[in-house]
């Protein structure tokens, strides 16, 4: 049976080194201070490319890294030396965070074979594996040709509609965001959930060593908090990076979902959208 995980090991990447259609992506992002190119310039995985989250996206709105246009994602990767036909594995410097959202971009935008390295470099270096350090080569430039997923994008009016139970919407924020009791990171934006939102945070679905949770003991966090994956499903987190961890976990367990792009930067931002404070 063929492997249909999104993840890849550590051990099976460090087998997979030298193969010509590898693509390794560093594609960490933090919402604190740290900078994830500085830190991928002093260390990185051998052969690693950087993405850029935030240099990778719409610079026409105010909304974070929001999807670029495909026109615009197919030149950035394809400068990192990257075709839609590569076998691409992302990873971040946290374990599994952003990682998720260069993954799903990646898929959204058409590449067939792309996979997020599971507990990502964190894992690696505690395993004792090479690492690169200096200054990072400069890859040789390719052709990457996009084709947009159709139905893995919600805006805005997805989630009114979802509001009317058409989907579930699973938040992926830390409780206290959820429930409205610690204020948004971002300024300016209003505290709570949308209405009939799920509470799923997103470190709900990872092990304590930072890997993806499997099988069972990964599907019982979406039965707990009361989802049924069976039916219509819509990531949301803050700004729509960790809710791509919540998408990466329900492939894992084989169900699509949706991701709401603008995610609570765009809902907690409007005065003209219902927000729910509490349980």
């Amino acid at each position: 049976m063929a492997d249909t995980s999104p993840l890849i090991s550590t051990t099976d990447l460090a087998a997979r080194i030298g193969d010509p259609r590898l693509r390794i992506v560093d594609a960490s992002w933090h919402l604190d201070a740290r900078d994830g190119r500085t830190e991928f310039e002093a260390e990185r995985i051998p052969g690693a490319v950087f993405f850029d989250l935030d240099a990778v996206s719409d610079h026409t709105t105010d909304l974070p890294h929001m999807l670029p246009t495909a026109a615009a994602f197919a030149d950035a990767v394809g400068a990192l030396g990257i075709t839609e036909t590569d076998a691409v594995v992302v990873y971040d410097s946290v374990g599994l965070f952003s990682a998720a959202r260069a993954w799903w971009t990646f898929r959204l935008m058409g590449a067939t074979d792309v996979r997020v390295l599971d507990g990502g470099l964190p894992q690696w270096r505690a395993e004792g594996r090479p690492v690169e350090t200096g200054t990072p080569a400069v890859p040789t430039a390719a052709t990457f040709t996009p084709s947009m997923r159709p139905g893995a994008v919600a805006d805005l009016p997805s989630m009114l509609s979802a509001l009317t139970g058409d989907a579930q919407i699973l938040d992926a924020r830390p409780p206290a965001r959820f429930k409205g009791e610690s204020p948004e990171p971002r300024p300016g934006l209003r505290s709570g959930h949308m209405p009939g939102a799920l509470s799923v945070p997103f470190k709900s679905v990872l092990s304590e060593a930072g890997t993806l949770r499997r099988g069972d003991d990964l599907a019982s966090v979406f039965r707990n908090a009361g989802v049924d994956i069976d039916r219509p499903l819509i990531t949301s987190c803050g700004s729509g990076v960790t809710a791509a961890v919540l998408t990466l976990a329900l492939a894992e367990l084989g169900q699509d979902s949706r991701l709401y792009d603008g995610s609570w930067a765009e809902w907690g931002g409007r005065a003209n959208t219902p927000v729910v404070v509490g349980a």
